[in-house]
């Protein structure tokens, strides 16, 4: 974690956006219903570390969504803190392109079941077909 992002002034920006939404009486999970993002980075916003969202492009526009959600100048606050929306860090990764598993696609397989009653659906109305024709004397 890069120590610049936690912190200069980015706490008192995390408590008015806490303040502000407890004032309208709105939840976090109202809140992440209506900007659609996860109550997690909501929490860690309103705590002041951005350091846990994705990154640095990802918090401006986070921060960006909420301060209009609450109708605050989010401009002015991204200004305000240029080297948290500006810092890259590097991102640890918990997998790489040679460990990704092979799973099976549960729609991939042959589904037999469904098969096998479309046969057999099929086979009756033929059947029944036949036997109508020849009870009309048609054939």
């Amino acid at each position: 974690m890069n120590a610049g992002l936690k912190g200069v002034g980015l706490k008192e920006v995390g408590e008015a956006f806490k303040q502000c939404r407890s004032e309208r009486n709105i939840s976090l999970r109202e809140v992440e219903n209506a900007t659609s993002i996860r109550m997690s980075y909501l929490h860690a916003i309103e705590e002041g570390d951005v350091s846990k969202l994705i990154s640095p492009i990802y918090a401006q526009g986070f921060v960006r969504q909420y301060a209009t959600f609450l109708g605050l100048d989010a401009d002015s606050i991204i200004k305000a803190h240029p080297e948290v929306f500006t810092t890259q860090r590097d991102q640890e990764f918990s997998y790489g392109i040679g460990t990704l598993e092979v799973r099976g696609n549960p729609g991939s397989g042959v589904k037999w079941v469904p098969n096998a009653l479309f046969i057999l659906a099929s086979v009756i109305v033929l059947f029944l077909a036949w036997y109508a024709a020849r009870y009309l004397e048609l054939i």
